[in-house]
């Protein structure tokens, strides 16, 4: 039942956004606050995490390859549609489901706690528009590009390890990215990115908008928020492959 009365009021929340705008202006801007502050705060952490997962999956990929009827370009081509397929979409959003995901949902929990939900809607604001809706808007524009941003640099990543390491030169590495693409990969993550974007953003935001309490329930809706968001994640991860690669 309490997953039911969560699952309402989440539809609710998505209702509740849809109205008609009473400052397009200011709802602009803070769309572009949204954006600025959700790309640029996981930027960080999605760099090191992208780089990284492109150098490990050469390195593992290399030494568990060890027939010779295998060409060494098939590694290139096993790191690309790997970072396509899951590492860079599954990983890198789970890891933004803690960093960006448990940012809207405090910044939010603070808000109601502190009652400056409560004035704005006296004003006669809606909250879940302008509070909600620039945020996952923003989420939906920055994601996808940082995962886009994430394949590149994996892809790059493995370029430099198998080079320094002296596992694939770079022109083998170079020729095999070029073999055998599947470009509905490229779409496959952009779905998948698109799709988790959505789901960090409500499940962060309606935990952050319905908390009760103090900062420590605050910190509850936040580690709530992550949780939910990885659950979803992983789940739609799932149902997406069986839909689009079965």
């Amino acid at each position: 039942m309490n997953l039911i009365t969560h699952f309402g009021n989440y539809l609710l929340m998505l209702k509740g956004m849809f109205t008609k705008p009473e400052n397009l202006r200011m709802y602009w801007k803070e769309f572009v606050h949204q954006a600025v502050e959700i790309g640029l705060g996981s930027l960080p952490i999605v760099l090191i995490i992208s780089f990284f997962l492109g150098a490990v999956t050469t390195v593992q990929t290399t030494y568990q390859l060890v027939s010779p009827l295998v060409p060494l370009s098939t590694i290139a081509q096993i790191v690309r549609d790997s970072l396509l397929l899951e590492l860079s979409p599954t990983v890198v959003c789970v890891v933004l489901a803690g960093v960006a995901g448990s940012k809207i949902a405090s910044e939010l929990g603070n808000m109601r706690v502190s009652e400056q939900i409560d004035a704005l809607e006296i004003m006669g604001i809606n909250t879940k528009s302008y509070l909600i809706l620039p945020k996952i808007l923003a989420s939906m524009l920055v994601i996808p590009c940082l995962i886009t941003l994430s394949v590149a640099l994996g892809i790059w990543g493995g370029r430099l390890a198998g080079h320094y390491t002296g596992l694939i030169s770079t022109d083998v590495y170079d020729s095999g990215l070029r073999q055998n693409l599947n470009t509905f990969y490229i779409n496959f993550a952009l779905y998948k990115a698109y799709t988790f974007a959505f789901i960090i953003s409500t499940i962060s935001a309606y935990y952050g908008y319905y908390v009760k309490g103090g900062a420590l329930e605050i910190g509850r809706a936040s580690t709530s928020a992550v949780v939910v968001s990885c659950i979803l994640i992983l789940i739609s991860d799932y149902i997406l492959a069986l839909l689009l690669l079965g």
